[in-house]
């Protein structure tokens, strides 16, 4: 069957008609972000229970409001698989989250498919299904769309309605929807979303501790991201990340200094660009002591606690296997070692449904409570009581 991609607005504004009141709707994008700052969006997936279509975002002249809308009726739920990037997109394209969503990639993790499983993965095991995956690297931006990319595009949701309906009801029979939903509301917030340039500086990785070098840092970095979004191209394609930090360093204040940082042509410091950067280290360099940002804290931990964090990470590893779910949306590595120093670590793996999972035997286990034992080859928890749990 040939698929003809919905690529004017009073088509769309049917399609989306039809879904409207729907149980749920799956939803996926297509999209470039090579060159930009912002991800072009290319073309849009939606299926609902009965009916599916692919939407060619960049057709000429096409109004998607009516996407908007049907993405934003809390009535519909939008079911996406690792949906953080197409949530990204649609927040900067329309101003909101859609809501409620539901992501398959974390209900999986949830249902004890382990961690970040992929999608042809998951839909193997629950529908059945063999997902074509040459069209991954396609480029999108471009027109004709090929039957092939096509068919692979909508695949992305059409078996995506079978797998939300199986990992539904697994949710329903353990009685673990709320675990899902606690996962959700971080996805549904739109300061997930949100860069704000004050805090640009705390995705750059760097050794220095220095306040000042820290003020600069946070300065320049700042810089960097109102530029990329001006200019709609990628951060380091305006200055790269060792760039910033080699300035932050030794803070040149004029373009023969630029011009001797690593990475910076004599181009770029002489050229416009070089003047908003130049005021940027300037404002750096006069903050205040009192703000200047301040270094992490690095948590000093006890010594000799190696030996507990393994045997806590085995407890993880047996309690997620019973309960048959992710290791690593109860508790990571860091964690871990938080539980091992300290009984009131301020950790997910101590409050709510992973206490009950993980949690209450963490500290019964690193208090004496109970122990582990080998009876063969398997791995059991005894309480002081002698009962198994």
């Amino acid at each position: 069957m040939t698929i003809t991609p919905i690529a004017d607005s009073k088509s769309l504004a049917d399609f989306c008609a039809r879904l409207r009141g729907t149980e749920f709707v799956a939803v996926d994008t297509e999209f470039v972000r090579e060159n930009t700052y912002w991800p072009i969006l290319c073309l849009v997936q939606v299926a609902g229970p009965d009916d599916n279509a692919a939407i060619d975002a960049l057709a000429p002249d096409i109004d998607l409001t009516p996407l908007a809308e049907l993405l934003a009726d809390e009535t519909t739920l939008k079911v996406f698989h690792a949906g953080r990037q197409d949530i990204e997109i649609f927040h900067h394209i329309f101003g909101e989250v859609p809501r409620p969503i539901f992501d398959s990639q974390v209900a999986a993790m949830v249902c004890g498919f382990g961690d970040q499983v992929a999608y042809g993965t998951l839909v193997a095991k629950l529908v059945g299904a063999n997902v074509e995956k040459t069209s991954r690297f396609a480029d999108w931006s471009r027109r004709p769309l090929t039957q092939k990319q096509l068919r692979y595009a909508l695949g992305d949701v059409t078996h995506l309605r079978g797998a939300y309906e199986k990992l539904k009801a697994r949710l329903d029979e353990t009685g673990r929807a709320s675990w899902l939903q606690a996962e959700m509301e971080v996805l549904s917030d739109p300061a997930t979303y949100l860069v704000d340039p004050k805090t640009a500086w705390r995705r750059i990785k760097s050794r220095g501790r220095n306040p000042r070098f820290l003020g600069v840092l946070r300065a320049v970095a700042a810089w960097r991201e109102l530029e990329a979004r001006r200019r709609d191209i990628p951060r380091n394609r305006v200055i790269r990340d060792d760039s910033l930090l080699d300035i932050a360093g030794h803070t040149p204040s004029d373009s023969n200094g630029l011009a001797r940082t690593r990475g910076l042509s004599r181009g770029f410091a002489n050229g416009k660009m070089a003047e908003g950067l130049l005021a940027a280290i300037k404002e750096g360099i006069a903050v205040d002591e009192s703000d200047l940002p301040k270094p992490a804290a690095r948590e000093k931990l006890p010594n000799g606690i190696g030996p507990l964090t393994d045997l806590l990470k085995t407890l993880l590893k047996l309690k997620c296997e019973a309960h048959e779910v992710a290791p690593k949306l109860i508790a990571n590595s860091d964690d871990i070692e938080r539980i091992a120093a300290f009984d009131d670590a301020d950790v997910p793996a101590l409050r709510g449904w992973r206490h009950e999972i993980f949690g209450a035997d963490a500290l019964a286990l690193k208090n004496g409570e109970l122990g582990l034992t080998a009876d063969g080859r398997r791995i059991k928890v005894i309480p002081l009581d002698g009962d198994d749990r």
